[in-house]
């Protein structure tokens, strides 16, 4: 309970300090709150192909997760995905073709660093991707999402910064 009203705290407070820079995180957050109820966990600043985006990570009433990406520009959700628990979990492993140690070597091979989170994704279209937080030697987050049908890298995105923490993450 304290961690939500700290995370509460926090977003608020980031609403409050970025609102010039940033006017579109409350068009950003008022789109995810009209798609689906729930709780804020997590808040990140994502650049990818250099532009401007948040990821909003949302826990519902039964414990499911679901991520949105946002233009930070237009305040529209571009994506959204449902996260499973791991890779075993039924919606990931009837269509994963690629093995969690594959995806993880294709992600290194593209962005050299240390994996510090792995998640299990179910895309809008069903399709299971997994999505690696890896860290380089000068302390950038870069995320590499790979398809886990065909292996390839499907989206990277560079961490500007976060706010909360899932307590289930696996790093």
């Amino acid at each position: 309970m304290k961690i939500k009203i700290l995370l509460t705290v926090a977003l608020a407070s980031i609403v409050s300090i970025s609102y010039a820079a940033d006017k579109n995180l409350d068009a950003c957050i008022a789109a995810v709150q009209k798609q689906q109820a729930g709780d804020f966990i997590k808040l990140e600043k994502l650049s990818v192909a250099n532009k401007p985006f948040y990821e909003l990570e949302i826990k519902d009433s039964k414990g499911m997760e679901s991520e949105f990406m946002c233009d930070a520009k237009t305040g529209k959700i571009t994506e959204q995905e449902t996260e499973a628990n791991s890779a075993s979990d039924e919606a990931f492993k009837k269509l994963m073709k690629v093995s969690e140690e594959d995806a993880k070597a294709t992600a290194l091979k593209a962005h050299a660093g240390t994996i510090t989170e792995v998640e299990y994704e179910i895309e809008a279209n069903g399709n299971p991707s997994y999505e690696f937080d890896i860290n380089d030697d000068k302390g950038v987050e870069t995320k590499v999402e790979v398809d886990a049908i065909s292996g390839k890298i499907i989206e990277t995105s560079t961490e500007s910064w976060e706010i909360g923490e899932e307590a289930d993450e696996k790093r």
